[in-house]
């Protein structure tokens, strides 16, 4: 089971307690931030696309959306999601659980500008129903993939809204 394997993965960082898991659906935004009993933008949603290099995820606030001028900037390609049947595949996680941990050898991990607003973030951890609290910087620090930071991303809120 994913969640198992990146349970590992984050014990190894130091970070294995900090995953959640529920009994029921956590899989979408809305889904999550009620289990949680935050706001959507407090979720880190990950999001995975194909491109000519192989697979990249683009880890986003839960209200933000990848701004295809900036996707087409960066990586010279139209953006084009993985399909639902082969993210276990191409990614390693199912659908609802794509995390940027514990990966498939070069997929790419992306971390979006819209994270940094928050103190505490909280992305999936391998399965539909999980999630992991984080901070940025935790984040930065556990993604797989030679995360890196940029600015992919447009329509997330303002600063202020902590």
């Amino acid at each position: 089971m994913s969640v198992e394997v990146v349970r590992a993965y984050l014990t190894e960082k130091g970070f294995g307690d900090r995953v959640l898991e529920f009994t029921e659906s956590s899989a979408t935004v809305a889904l999550a931030a009620q289990r949680l009993g935050c706001e959507e933008a407090h979720i880190a949603k990950t999001l995975s696309f194909e491109t000519p290099e192989g697979c990249v995820l683009i880890v986003a606030a839960g209200d933000a959306k990848v701004d295809n001028a900036k996707y087409k900037a960066m990586f010279h390609t139209k953006a084009k999601m993985v399909p639902a049947d082969q993210l276990e595949e191409k990614v390693g996680h199912p659908a609802g659980g794509v995390c940027p941990f514990a990966l498939k050898d070069g997929v790419r991990v992306f971390l979006d500008e819209s994270l940094r607003r928050f103190d505490t973030i909280y992305p999936a951890a391998g399965s539909a129903a999980s999630a992991v609290r984080l901070s940025c910087e935790e984040l930065t620090a556990c993604a797989d993939g030679n995360a890196q930071w940029a600015d992919l991303c447009k329509g997330w809120g303002d600063a202020a809204a902590r």
